[in-house]
């Protein structure tokens, strides 16, 4: 299944350029975004280039250490999970069928959100079936806060991408087509709390898929233009 994605690419290439060369010291959070189409344009190839790279690479985890030392998010570009205790979700229609597991096998659910610094950057829900992970992958899940990423890195898995969807568009549909860009306001800009969703399956080295994510990311992946 081919991932869906945002028109307008070819378009902003120029633009995130352009985005990443402006001053360190103009950079901050996305609570001081202006709401200029200049910033609304920025925000949105800052969205696309995000969303390129996460789909470019098997460990949202260490994209998100990427993205966070390239905009200096914090002072160390480490992302740490923070797991939610006490949530628990089902397993989304068809999970069985995408995981390859009949309905008596067991899966976990585990909830984090990955923070760089004190800056939250995604909220991700994670089901996983424990039979394909060692022991050892299982018991640092069960009793530690470290992303499932990193744990599950020596399975050499891989992702395939289910969906990747703006969540939240800056420009109205059309707007690289000739539609009028929304005009200057002197309030900042208004950014939901999620901005960009994944839906993911993980494979392992030997092609068995082990677990199913499901990311938002949070308006905190922006930067100031």
């Amino acid at each position: 299944m081919q991932p869906r994605f945002n028109r307008g690419r070819s378009c902003l290439v120029a633009l995130s350029v352009l985005a990443c060369a402006a001053p360190l010291a103009a950079r901050e959070s996305s609570q001081s975004w202006p709401d200029t189409p200049l910033s609304r344009t920025q925000a949105l190839a800052e969205l696309q280039t995000l969303n390129a790279q996460l789909l470019s690479h098997p460990s949202a985890t260490l994209t998100l250490e990427q993205w966070c030392a390239a905009h200096h998010l914090a002072p160390e570009p480490r992302v740490l999970a923070h797991r939610v205790h006490g949530a628990d979700k089902p397993l989304p229609d068809g999970g069985r069928t995408l995981l390859g597991i009949g309905p008596d096998e067991p899966v976990r659910y585990r909830r984090v959100a990955l923070s760089c610094g004190d800056v939250v950057l995604s909220d991700a829900d994670n089901w996983y079936v424990p039979s394909r992970l060692t022991a050892e992958m299982n018991h640092q899940l069960d009793t530690s806060d470290a992303p499932f990423g990193k744990v599950v890195q020596p399975l050499h898995f891989r992702r395939q991408t289910l969906s990747a969807d703006l969540l939240w568009s800056p420009l109205p549909e059309g707007w690289d087509s000739g539609a009028p860009l929304p005009p200057s306001h002197d309030e900042a800009l208004t950014i939901p709390d999620h901005v960009l969703q994944h839906r993911a399956v993980l494979f392992t080295g030997e092609n068995q898929p082990f677990s199913l994510v499901v990311e938002s990311y949070t308006s905190r992946v922006l930067v100031h233009p």
